[in-house]
Formats: C-alpha cells, structure tokens, sequence
C-alpha cells in the first residue's frame, strides 16, 4: 500500500535507524454476520518492536491487521500511532508498509521500478526514487536483480523485492501478513532471518501474522497468542514457551502432551508422582484434572518392570523424541540422541516427572464423542 498526497520525504540511506512508533490497539470489536472477529482485542507495542500474533485460522490475527492498516471499518474500538487517533483515517494516508503472502508485485515492472513505486505516488523526482529503490534493494541482497521481472525471479527473490518496495516508503509501521508461507522451508527459514535483521538495523515497529510457531518464536520481541477474537498470552518467547498462562498456549505453542492426573490441593499426581501447580488457575472442587507436560519435562529409563513402552522414535539430529504410551496416555520424551539408541519399539521404560511444577487445566476426556 502506498501513502498518497505526502511531501516528499529524504530518502535515508541503508542502515539509518529513525526509531519506531508506538501503536496502541483499543477494545477492536469486528463483527462478520453471528461471528466476533475480534472481541474487545487491546494490544500496545513500543516503538521499534517486532511483535508476532500468532494463533490458528479463524483466530482474528488477520483482522488485526486488516484494521491497523485501515483495510476495514471497525465496529468499536480505537488504533492509534503515536497517541493520534488514526481509526477513521483512510488506508492510503495511514503510513503503512505492507507486505502480503501473494508478493503482489507488478509484472509489467522489473524490480527497481516496483520498489520505487510508492516513492513515484509521494511524487519524488525521478532519480531520487530510483536511487533510494537501488539502496533498498541492495540492502536485502538484490542489488543484482534491479532489471529483472517478477517472472524471472524466485519465489523468494519476489518477496525479498516486495520486503523493498515496503520499507522504501519508510513508513511509521511494518505490516507482514504471512509473507513466507508460501516459500520452500529453506528460503523461509534464510529470509525470515533477514527480516529480523532488517527491522533490528531500521527499528522500525512491526507486526507480523503467523500461523507458524517456529516463524513466530524466532523472529519476535514478543509474541501474542490469540483465540476466537481474543488474547490469551502476551510474552516474550521464552515465558511464552516455559510459562504459558493456559493449556491452550501451552498445546498451541511448543509440543506438549495432555496427561489425566489428580489434583490434591496445590499439588498434582501424575504416574503416581507429586508436582507443584502452576499458576493460579482456579480449579476449586476439581479433583480430575490433565497436566500439560513438555517434552523435556518428563525422563525416561528403559525398565523391564516400567509403567510405560515405547510406540514411536524420531531423529530429530541431537535429540530423539520418543513416544512413550502410559495406559490409556501417550506422552512425548525428548532424550539425546546417543541414549535412544538402545530404545526400540516396544520396550519398557520407567517415567519420571523432573518439572519443577507443571501447568494444570480442567480434564477433558479424549475418548468423548462430541
């Protein structure tokens, strides 16, 4: 999207950090027909920040986005950059730069002339442009592709030039809808690393939609979690991971294996072990409950007389995750690789609980027919 009927502004040169905005996101309500899109979503990001919203399809991370950029009309609820009130502000006067899954680059244009596209609607002379999309595009390593067309290029090549065409502008945000979904996992995994040292190098504010755990949890400042409209865990990466608020974050962030266990007071028994509880959850006059056990919260030793056998084995380089079956429970064990070796399937194993505590929700029974 490019920002209309602006003065020119001075094109900086690669690397320059002009600093962030900061966007405030006030009670959104966005309704589709019987469906709250967003439900009283408020979210602040500081300016400069790499913020992810992560969560699964249908959960309104598009929508947020969608309303950031002005895209849509919301039904209640404010955006604002900077303390200014830009809820009734058209998309075109928004200053914004976004970049979309589809590229959504001009064919009939070879990459120069498409990054230096919205610099031609701010109505900059020519060489001025040029030069500036020249800069941008030799800051994401396309310096030798400015003559080529879309369709000469790789798909990652595109979305690189796209990346350009949405910084030239310098704009006060960065919007990123799932740019690298519809890459190979080799060239996600390289151009999602020059997102993030690109943002680091501008400091410019940006949000990034994904459904992709990995992308969101190594890319971002901090990571918000959203279900059904709503937020329900804002951190870092690494509390989101170690002390997600609920077994929702927990099943949908990282890998984690629900296990029925007994709730006696503030501790829980699982496999006959005793483990603090986490959180404050309120689970009065619950006793049933299912502990959310991470990988490398559980060891394993291999036990001729032990309560579990192993049903599954997967490299995975330096560690080797097993599949351990516990009556009626299939519980996930990362281990180094060096002592899975012996472990087959089938063989009988001893678990043990060596998290400190463990996160707790109310059971929910698996085998119910809905």
């Amino acid at each position: 999207m490019t920002h209309v009927n602006e003065a020119p502004t001075t094109p900086s040169t690669p690397g320059q950090r002009s600093g962030g905005s900061k966007v405030e996101l006030d009670r959104l309500v966005r309704v589709y027909g019987s469906v709250r899109a967003l439900n009283g979503f408020s979210l602040t990001i500081e300016p400069g920040e790499f913020i992810a919203l992560l969560g699964p399809s249908g959960c309104g991370k598009t929508t947020v986005l969608r309303q950031l950029a002005g895209f849509e009309q919301l039904d209640s609820g404010r955006v604002l950059v900077n303390g200014q009130d830009i809820s009734n502000v058209s998309a075109q006067k928004r200053d914004m730069g976004m970049v979309f899954q589809s590229y959504s680059l001009f064919p009939n244009m070879n990459a120069l002339n498409n990054v230096a596209f919205g610099l031609r609607m701010r109505h900059q002379r020519s060489a001025q442009r040029l030069k500036k999309a020249a800069e941008v595009l030799e800051m994401v390593g396309l310096s030798d592709q400015t003559k080529k067309y879309p369709h000469q290029m790789s798909g990652g090549q595109q979305q690189r030039v796209a990346l350009a065409r949405a910084l030239a502008i310098e704009p006060q945000v960065l919007l990123l809808d799932e740019p690298l979904s519809a890459l190979d996992a080799k060239v996600r995994a390289e151009l999602r690393d020059q997102i993030r040292l690109l943002q680091k190098r501008l400091a410019i504010t940006t949000i990034f939609v994904t459904h992709d755990q990995e992308e969101a949890l190594s890319m971002a400042d901090r990571v918000c979690v959203m279900s059904k409209g709503r937020i329900e865990q804002t951190a870092t990466p690494a509390v989101l991971y170690r002390h997600p608020n609920t077994a929702f974050v927990a099943q949908f962030v990282g890998v984690s294996s629900r296990v029925p266990s007994r709730l006696i007071g503030r501790e829980v028994e699982i496999f006959n072990q005793r483990c603090a509880v986490r959180g404050d959850e309120d689970l009065a006059g619950r006793s049933d409950v299912d502990a959310i056990l991470r990988p490398e919260d559980v060891a394993i030793a291999a036990d001729a007389s032990g309560i579990g056998f192993v049903t599954h084995k997967s490299f995975l380089g330096a560690t080797t995750r097993l599949v351990v079956q516990v009556g009626e429970t299939s519980v996930r064990v990362d281990i180094r690789s060096d002592d899975a070796e012996d472990l087959e399937f089938g063989d009988r194993v001893n678990v043990k609980i060596i998290a400190r505590d463990v996160l707790v929700a109310p059971h929910v029974d698996a085998t119910a027919t809905p």
